[in-house]
């Protein structure tokens, strides 16, 4: 550094009073320039921040609500909030907590309604990760977790104890596909009292109308659909009602499970663009789909839009659409060896476990256990992106051949 070390400011600036003189040191901290504020632009700005600076003493807060104004970064950034406002707008919700990833949300939701000593019903087709949550952290802090049959519908009511403090949905079901008939069970848990959640990430909170049918808290993994490009992680928790947002707004605050703004602000960008991409990877799908039900090396096509896939009736009921995700059941003679060669020859498909972006991916389970008849070894997930159909056709056949 070549100023002197105790250089101060010798004249003011233009717009200064003598009294303003600092050291240089001090205005690298405190400057006092800075652009002009009347810049406007489509794209929201980025607020990074941890420290909050307060007008004066008596304004200083420090609560999570944001009805109590900006307190610190970890209770949210105008970026976050803008984020859950738009989201909570689009859902329908009373509000949105913005968290760091989808498993993050999930976790979130369970801790702030489950204690030491209480009982949580999760369907048997939920999110890997989150069933494995379950089985291990939630079971080391005594909440005891208790799976059920998709397709238990109203007949949900013979699980529920009176410990129960949680029903968990999630329709279609991961990997597998199966449809809940959400609006029955909502009734059975309501009936005694008890909140319903759904993992709602398929549908990225608008092909199915969550609080439309009663839930009461819906997640996302934004990470999917409204992040959209594959470059993020972010997850949300959209609450009903006022006790909702308090229930889950102090557990929220206490874990500290703030988002990084930059995430935010890429889901922002997302959310622009969220209507077409789900318009075009709902085509694609299907018509991968419909393609993939006439190949000899096929023997199911889990897609809930199909008529002849399970729960296709509730779904044409409860669902505004379908998305990019399903699933594919091989013929018998497809062993998880010849299985991995089929992935191992696919061009366009790349092998990788989320979904939701604009490339088209593929995986295999050949462990999976919780389809009858021991299908599940020959089960592949499909993720259609927005390539070109016709060339994504082509790569599965030169791989089918391939195999």
């Amino acid at each position: 550094m070549s100023a002197p070390r105790d250089r101060v400011d010798p004249a003011p600036r233009s717009g200064r009073e003598p009294s303003e003189r600092l050291d240089w040191r001090t205005r690298l901290i405190r400057a006092g320039a800075g652009a002009p504020g009347t810049f406007r632009s489509l794209a929201p700005p980025i607020h990074r921040g941890s420290t909050v600076l307060f007008e004066n003493f008596a304004s200083v807060a420090d609560d999570w609500r944001p009805s109590s104004g900006y307190a610190y970064g970890l209770y949210g950034t105008p970026t976050t909030r803008e984020l859950g406002a738009r989201l909570a707008d689009l859902e329908g919700a009373r509000h949105t907590f913005v968290t760091p990833s989808g498993q993050a949300a999930i976790a979130l939701v369970y801790l702030a309604y489950a204690r030491s000593g209480a009982h949580v019903l999760l369907p048997q087709n939920a999110y890997g990760s989150g069933a494995e949550l379950a089985q291990d952290l939630l079971s080391g802090l005594g909440i005891r977790v208790e799976t059920y049959a998709a397709g238990i519908g109203a007949g949900i009511a013979a699980a529920i104890r009176e410990d129960t403090a949680l029903v968990w949905c999630e329709s279609p079901g991961s990997v597998t596909m199966e449809i809940e008939d959400v609006p029955a069970i909502v009734r059975a848990a309501h009936a005694r009292g008890v909140p319903v959640a759904i993992d709602n990430t398929y549908s990225a909170g608008v092909l199915f109308d969550a609080f439309a049918h009663g839930v009461d808290v819906s997640i996302q993994a934004l990470t999917k659909f409204v992040g959209g490009h594959s470059d993020l992680l972010l997850g949300s928790v959209s609450v009903a009602d006022a006790a909702g947002f308090e229930r889950v707004g102090r557990a929220f605050a206490q874990l500290g499970l703030n988002a990084s703004p930059d995430d935010c602000a890429l889901a922002l960008r997302g959310l622009q663009t969220l209507a077409v991409r789900l318009e075009a990877l709902e085509r694609n799908a299907l018509e991968v789909a419909r393609w993939l039900r006439a190949r000899p090396e096929v023997e199911q096509v889990l897609h809930p839009a199909l008529p002849e896939c399970p729960g296709h009736e509730i779904w044409k009921r409860d669902f505004g659409g379908s998305s990019s995700v399903f699933s594919i059941v091989l013929r018998p003679e497809w062993s998880p060896e010849r299985i991995a060669r089929w992935l191992d020859a696919l061009r366009l498909f790349g092998i990788g476990f989320s979904w939701g972006g604009t490339a088209s991916l593929a995986m295999a389970y050949p462990r999976l256990t919780r389809l009858d008849g021991g299908r599940g070894p020959r089960l592949v997930r499909l993720n259609v992106g927005l390539e070109a159909p016709v060339d994504l056709l082509a790569d599965l056949a030169q791989a089918f051949q391939a195999a």
